[in-house]
């Protein structure tokens, strides 16, 4: 097996790997890392999940520390990427990856003031990770001069252009210099993608990982089929018959899934949402109480899901069913990751059964279907030879009540039969932890792998669940003692 070693990287950059836990390159990094040292252009079609960001930061590292800048250090690596979060996730990376180097870096979206963005630029930078939008809006305010770029990197370039952000990267390729090393990377690889390709990349590389492997075999998938008004209580009942302590949820809108984050907080599920719509310092807050354990859930659109990146995942909602089978893979590759085990539910209703087709036939077998949940939904399931696309019906549901409702049965998961707090349904989650993450990872690592099924449709969360609920209830009942 290949070693960063053994990849011609700056040693300095390989102790930087060490630090952060890495010891042999995934298969896209060993395929990456090389080509870009040599100054070849790349074309990297890879799942999330792969070590993507790393394939592209640290070559970018190595070159950009073995020719010195000049004394204003102008910006010669530019990273441009569709979200905020993805952004700052990035961001992080180089920060790590690079803590040996003498090179800087600064991240930039909209959203926020611009005024330390400003000054970063003032200060000089070597590599920028910056949104479209805010790109142009600092170049066209001639904040930002990108005529010395060396290396431009192109991220999620199928989300980019999903995104309505074709235009705006013409414009970004237009105002960098034409010599230049280009990378670009991609779930997917559509017509589009391909015309983009064709125009930003000389000669390159293509890279495609796996690409039979469409979703990761620790990852257990299950379809629901329900009606859409019974959605919301067919999820609180897994929440709660599972004791989910880090999952996400996916809603097709920013409206519903505020509404369905605030429903969840009602029934005493410490749950916070991320959209498009809230503010930058808003996402961030959220998308740290989900780190750190304070909330258990959160709720989020495809939009805003770009960058979240947390190990700890267990179990994946698709709430709403994509419209596109490839976001449906890249939603419940948010589980699964590092080797752990997942739970993926998704829940079709009446008008979805033809964005299930698509998705089935993306992943070349039907996902197996809970059937004894209360709530299920016959008359929802695609019929003999459906075409794949969105099935329309008037505003009301043409079927009648499934009366067949009530609580999962079946054994209790593990901690299930510990008794609550009584005062859970009418607190907030306490904000103060008193539980260190290892902790918590320590707990999790010490549980018993148990993967049979168990009576009532509903299977065992995964072996390696978090143990953050039981820490939070732990500190709840503390508080209440006091």
């Amino acid at each position: 097996m290949v070693q960063f070693s053994q990849l011609g990287l700056d040693e300095r950059i390989i102790q930087a790997t060490k630090s952060e836990g890495y010891v042999e390159p995934t298969p896209i990094q060993a395929a990456i890392i090389p080509a870009l040292l040599e100054g070849r252009d790349v074309m990297g079609v890879a799942q999330t999940g792969t070590g993507k960001t790393a394939a592209y930061v640290l070559p970018l590292l190595h070159l950009l520390s073995s020719h010195p800048p000049s004394p204003r250090r102008p910006i010669r690596a530019l990273i441009l990427t569709p979200t905020r979060e993805l952004a700052s996730q990035i961001g992080e990376r180089v920060r790590a990856y690079g803590q040996n180097v003498q090179l800087y870096s600064t991240v930039m979206y909209g959203g926020v003031s611009q005024v330390n963005q400003v000054r970063a630029l003032n200060k000089g930078i070597d590599i920028l990770c910056a949104t479209p939008g805010r790109l142009l809006d600092l170049f066209e305010q001639g904040h930002i001069d990108l005529s010395q770029v060396a290396y431009f990197v192109l991220d999620e370039a199928d989300r980019m252009l999903d995104m309505g952000f074709s235009k705006d990267i013409e414009r970004i390729l237009s105002i960098m210099p034409p010599k230049r090393q280009n990378l670009m990377l991609s779930a997917t690889m559509p017509k589009s993608i391909q015309k983009l390709a064709t125009a930003m990349l000389i000669e390159p590389l293509h890279v495609e990982i796996n690409p039979e492997i469409i979703t990761g075999e620790n990852i257990e998938q299950y379809v629901a089929f329900v009606q859409k008004q019974d959605k919301q209580q067919l999820l609180i009942e897994i929440l709660e018959g599972q004791m989910v302590s880090c999952g996400i949820v996916f809603t097709r809108t920013k409206h519903g899934a505020n509404k369905l984050a605030k429903q969840l907080n009602k029934h005493g599920i410490p749950t916070d949402s991320i959209h498009g719509d809230k503010s930058q310092a808003a996402r961030s807050k959220a998308l740290q109480a989900f780190r750190d354990g304070e909330v258990f859930i959160l709720v989020a659109t495809d939009v805003a899901s770009r960058g979240i990146d947390v190990d700890d995942i267990t179990h994946v909602f698709n709430y709403d069913l994509p419209n596109e089978p490839e976001v449906y893979v890249h939603r419940i590759g948010r589980t699964g990751r590092a080797g752990k085990d997942g739970l993926a539910y998704s829940f079709c209703d009446e008008t979805e059964s033809g964005y299930l087709v698509s998705i089935q036939d993306m992943l070349g077998e039907d996902i197996e279907v809970l059937e004894e949940q209360p709530y299920h939904f016959p008359k929802a399931v695609p019929k003999p030879g459906q075409k794949p696309g969105r099935v329309q019906f008037g505003q009301k549901s043409p079927y009648g009540q499934n009366a067949n409702r009530g609580k999962f049965g079946g054994k209790p998961q593990r901690g299930q039969n510990q008794p609550r707090n009584n005062q859970r349904r009418n607190s907030q989650p306490n904000r103060d932890s008193n539980t260190s993450r290892n902790e918590r990872n320590n707990r999790q690592n010490n549980r018993p792998n148990n993967r049979r099924k168990q009576s009532g449709g509903l299977p065992p969360k995964p072996s390696n669940s978090s143990s953050r609920r039981g820490g939070q209830q732990h500190r709840r009942n503390k508080n209440t003692s006091k």
